[in-house]
């Protein structure tokens, strides 16, 4: 399926007042322009994703409010800065959302409030995280405790070079369902992580992603979304993917950026793995003018299982490589080598 999706240029409120989603939003901008004040309570998620890649290791952040209750995690995959493989999540639950007030933009970004969740000391399993803006940059910190209960520091800036676009897109499923979702992928990470004495470094070769979301959810979704950022066939390189919960609603989730230039995919992607095996190879193809031909190969995947009364999560997140070819909107066919990052299928009821 081909979509015929409108670039927005100029800023747009999400919803009309009355909480439906605005005609006039609907479409993608390279930029974050819709005002993503959200009315009503009950089915609306907003949520913070960040992560951080070297190739050695990798932090995720997340904050989320779900109406009904809040989720924030730190989670850590150390997987070859010189000792074992070693990983471990810490999250939070929080029931009723006490406390958190995510803002209608970006968090710490754009002159939106930065975000502060969990106490100042964490014990336990408590998570305490920090996200606000340092000058054009967004700073991520965090604490927690490993499961040896050893400190856990983290302390990242990630940078928004000038000009760099990013991909916003409002997927509509109805005009009581819909997401807005704003993806940042190969932007450059400076800081550190501790864990106890041991200090993992991102410098030269570290990268974040930002998943930015707001919306109001059907009860039941399923979704693949895979991302990479890095240097590759003499350019920097993000991927941004997604499927599945797209489909039928004319917009897509599908970018490259290109040396800070995105390149917008209006085509629903082909993706090809075994559940049975998630650490098979999967393939990601699309033809078209802006081509995807990739292979990923994983070397880990982070299997999360969730079941309550109100939520139900299996996740099989899989980080790896990808290589192949991706072409963008000027023609050019790009190498991609080894190029790190995930992909995933997750199926929720929330």
């Amino acid at each position: 399926m081909v979509t015929h999706e409108r670039e927005i240029t100029a800023p747009v409120d999400l919803c009309l007042d009355d909480g439906r989603l605005a005609p006039a939003a609907v479409g993608w901008s390279r930029r974050p322009l819709h005002r993503s004040r959200i009315s009503g309570w009950g089915r609306t998620k907003r949520w913070e994703y960040w992560c951080v890649t070297t190739p050695t290791h990798l932090v995720a952040l997340t904050v989320s409010d779900l109406d009904y209750l809040a989720l924030h995690s730190v989670y850590v995959l150390d997987f070859g800065s010189g000792g074992p493989r070693r990983e471990f999540e810490r999250t939070a639950v929080v029931p009723g959302g006490l406390g958190v007030r995510l803002p209608d933009g970006i968090a710490g970004a754009d002159g939106c409030a930065p975000v502060l969740v969990g106490p100042e000391r964490p014990v336990r399993g408590q998570v305490r995280i920090e996200i606000s803006a340092a000058g054009t940059a967004t700073r991520l910190r965090a604490r927690c405790t490993s499961p040896d209960r050893r400190p856990v520091e983290v302390d990242l800036l990630t940078e928004l070079p000038d000009g760099h676009e990013t991909l916003s897109v409002v997927v509509p499923w109805s005009e009581r369902r819909f997401q807005y979702t704003s993806k940042h992928t190969a932007r450059p990470a400076t800081g550190t992580l501790r864990i106890g004495g041991d200090v993992l470094v991102f410098g030269d070769d570290a990268w974040a992603t930002l998943d930015h979301g707001r919306g109001r959810w059907p009860r039941r979704v399923a979704w693949n979304w895979g991302a990479a950022s890095g240097r590759t066939g003499g350019h920097t390189v993000g991927l941004q993917f997604g499927g599945r919960w797209t489909h039928g609603t004319g917009s897509t989730e599908n970018a490259l950026c290109v040396d800070g230039r995105i390149s917008k995919i209006g085509q629903e992607l082909e993706w090809h793995y075994s559940l049975h095996d998630p650490l098979e190879p999967w393939t990601v193809r699309v033809g078209g003018p802006n081509q995807v031909q990739l292979v990923f190969t994983p070397f880990h995947n982070r299997v999360a299982r969730t079941e309550t009364g109100l939520i139900g999560n299996r996740t099989n997140q899989c980080f790896g490589h990808y290589s192949g070819t991706v072409r963008s909107d000027d023609g050019e066919l790009i190498p991609v080598d080894r190029l790190l990052g995930w992909a995933e299928d997750v199926r929720m009821r929330w």
